[in-house]
């Protein structure tokens, strides 16, 4: 099984790796990045703490942008093509399909904030002495999220248009960062327990202004993280596999 589910993985992260938007948006950001030093801060230039931040949140920006991009798209043009009928019956249940095909993609999020993350850090040791190593928490807390946003993208884009699951995953990026807002805080508290938040995975704060997070907040992270997949990907394949292929 487990071999199955890897070879798929190996084959969308290979072949995402291989789609120049990667390159380009990587490119982009990192000048991107680049310039954040120079940006006016009262005539002072821009602190640190203020770099680790806007750093952080353009990595956040643009893995979402490539992870929703990739996610909406790789099931329907594959089915589009045909392709993923040669995989189906060999035979491959559905549910193994869906898993490495989120795998590879979580894969490549995880390539593309590593590099991003090595940027910021080229950028502050030659801009303020210090390679911001806590930057590598900020980029675990995105990762974990972009799983989260690829198996929600993954299994929404099973049974609807890209367009449409690209404005779901929106939706859902939305809400799962919105439950205070949505709900005030009383009302926040009391359903917390049936509104889970993606903001378990929002640590700027932390490691660009403090120390970090305690290794049972990372723990606590990996925990949601499973929660959230497991149940995403599971209902991904309840609606693949209703699915007449």
């Amino acid at each position: 099984m487990m071999r199955r589910v890897l070879t798929i993985a190996r084959a969308v992260f290979l072949d995402s790796i291989r789609r120049r938007i990667l390159l380009v948006v990587l490119v982009f950001a990192g000048i991107m990045v680049a310039f954040i030093p120079a940006l006016p801060d009262y005539g002072l230039g821009v602190q640190a703490a203020v770099y680790g931040e806007i750093a952080l949140a353009v990595t956040f920006a643009t893995a979402a942008v490539v992870v929703v991009g990739l996610a909406v798209t790789r099931i329907p043009s594959e089915i589009e093509r045909r392709t993923v009928y040669s995989v189906l019956a060999r035979p491959v249940p559905r549910w193994e399909y869906l898993c490495g095909t989120w795998l590879g993609t979580f894969a490549t999020a995880g390539m593309l904030i590593a590099a991003f993350t090595v940027v910021d850090q080229i950028v502050a040791l030659v801009t303020y002495g210090e390679p911001m190593w806590l930057l590598w928490l900020g980029a675990v807390g995105i990762w974990l999220e972009m799983g989260v946003i690829a198996a929600f993208a993954h299994s929404v884009s099973t049974i609807v248009s890209p367009i449409t699951a690209v404005v779901a995953s929106i939706a859902f990026l939305f809400i799962g960062h919105s439950r205070s807002t949505l709900l005030g805080e009383e009302g926040a508290l009391a359903l917390r327990a049936f509104y889970p938040s993606l903001d378990a995975f929002n640590i700027v704060a932390p490691v660009t202004h403090g120390a970090g997070v305690p290794p049972i907040y990372l723990l606590s992270m990996v925990v949601v993280f499973i929660g959230f997949v497991g149940l995403l990907l599971a209902l991904g394949a309840l609606l693949m596999g209703s699915r007449d292929l």
